[in-house]
Formats: C-alpha cells, structure tokens, sequence
C-alpha cells in the first residue's frame, strides 16, 4: 500500500484583530490600497481584504480574545520607495520611513487605525 501524500500549504491570511470592522475595512481600501473580498455580518463583524497576492482577515474585537491593535504582518514588495510614496500620498499612517538594514532588507512601516502593524519590505540589491 502507498503512503498517503502529505497535505500541502496553499495559502495564509493573518487575522488583525479590530474595534470597527467597517472602519477598518475603509481604511485599507482607502490609505493601503486593498479591495473588499467578503464581509460577514450587519454591522460587519469580520471581512477579508486584498490586495496583490496579500490577504488580511479583519476581526472585531468584539468576537475575540485578543485584544485589537497587535498583530504585525511582514509584506515582501518589488519596489518599497515606490510604496512608501504610494501610501503616504493616500494618507497612511507611515510609522518610519523606508531605509537599509543589516538583515539584507530596505523596509518601512505602517500601522492601522488600531495599531497593527503591517512592514513592507524588499531585498536589498547587490
């Protein structure tokens, strides 16, 4: 008898907890760019939004144990100084500005109306 094949990984969404899904869900769209994919609830109480080959889940605190405002997601991107004028030209709260670290990366960071964190980053060019 064959082994069974092992189940493989076909995506992530990180779940940012939030105090207002609706507000929030008009953030991303607004400031960072992302589409709506689905919210669930009247008032809505979690939704997913996209953007690129990024998904981020938004849960109200509410209907969570966490508390909203901690959660981090790290973005790989193929131009960071062209997103970081993209954004702060939509109104973004731009946390720090994009500069060189010695990990290899160039990366800046934005947080949300509650806090999350969310880094978008690129290799630095040999």
């Amino acid at each position: 008898m064959a082994a069974p094949k092992p189940a493989k990984l076909s995506m992530a969404s990180p779940v940012f907890v939030v105090e207002d899904v609706k507000r929030s869900v008009e953030h991303y769209r607004k400031a960072l760019g992302f589409r709506v994919e689905f919210t669930h609830g009247e008032p809505p109480s979690y939704a997913g939004i996209e953007r690129d080959n990024v998904t981020v889940h938004l849960q109200a605190a509410l209907d969570s144990k966490r508390n909203a405002g901690q959660s981090a997601l790290y973005v790989f991107v193929t131009d960071v100084d062209a997103l970081h004028r993209e954004l702060k030209s939509r109104g973004a709260r731009i946390a720090n500005e994009p500069r060189d670290y010695p990990y290899g990366m160039r990366d800046f960071d934005v947080q949300d109306l509650d806090g999350n964190s969310l880094c978008f980053g690129m290799e630095l060019r040999k």
